[in-house]
Order: C-alpha cells, then sequence, then structure tokens
C-alpha cells in the first residue's frame, strides 16, 4: 500500500495539482486584497459612499444600525451586501484569469500544421499515399 502511494505521489500531475493549489491561494489573497482594497472603496464612493460588505437586512425587525450589532446581538440578518462583494470578487478573478490565460496562449508558439502525407486518387477519389505509382484501390497507374 505504501508502494503504491509512493508511485501515486511521485506522479507529475499529483505535484503540479499541489503547486496549482498553493499558488492559487496565494492568488486569491493578492485578489482579496485588490478588490477589497483597491476597488470596491472609489465603487462604493461612487456610489454615495456605500460600504457593499456593511450592507444587510434586519430579519429580527429590531432595526439594527449596524451589521456588527445585529451579530452581537445574535440577530438573523440577510447579509446582500456581502453577496455583492463576493459576486465582484468572483467576476475580477474570472477576468484576470482570462487575461492570464490568453496572455499565456499568445506566448506559444503556433504549430505549423504537419506536411500532408497522403494524396486523394483522380480516378477513386480514395486516399492514398503520397508516394504512390499505383492506386491500392482502383489500379490505376498515376
Amino acid at each position: 500500500m505504501f508502494k503504491e502511494f509512493g508511485k501515486f505521489i511521485k506522479r507529475g500531475n499529483v505535484i503540479d495539482l499541489a503547486v496549482g493549489v498553493i499558488i492559487g491561494g496565494a492568488f486569491g489573497k493578492i485578489i482579496a486584497s485588490f478588490v477589497n482594497d483597491i476597488i470596491m472603496p472609489p465603487l462604493g464612493l461612487l456610489l454615495g459612499k456605500v460600504n457593499f460588505a456593511s450592507l444587510f437586512i434586519d430579519l429580527s425587525g429590531k432595526g439594527y444600525e449596524t451589521l456588527e450589532l445585529a451579530k452581537e446581538a445574535g440577530a438573523p440578518t440577510l447579509n446582500y451586501g456581502a453577496f455583492i462583494q463576493n459576486i465582484v470578487d468572483f467576476l475580477i478573478v474570472a477576468f484576470v484569469v482570462f487575461l492570464v490565460v490568453r496572455q499565456i496562449n499568445k506566448m506559444k508558439k503556433e504549430e505549423a500544421p504537419a506536411a500532408p502525407t497522403t494524396k486523394t486518387c483522380p480516378y477513386c477519389a480514395t486516399e492514398i499515399p503520397l508516394n504512390a505509382k499505383r492506386c491500392p484501390h482502383c489500379t490505376s497507374q498515376l
């Protein structure tokens, strides 16, 4: 069982996945900071000094002034501001991933199409090897 586990761990795709998860976690922190510290403050200011994270609906009906006060009291709240924040986070992450993948695809060399190895027989329209002197299907001389 340990040999099998060792083989599994040594496979390239497992290590690639581990590296991807670690880099993804670090990248997620960078994006979260970018959204929370760079994008959302001007967006909130543009929309009338709104802090999306503090938008909520008090389901208890007691009328708490802030989300923190409602949470301290244990009141049920509908935190739609956090939802909006997560949607913006997702859209920014998706856009950044799109840009990265697009750039990587541009950097890849475009492979030239492979040289043809077959041709079509002019008499029977069968695919035959490029060097053929006679069609193996209709036996016509080429």
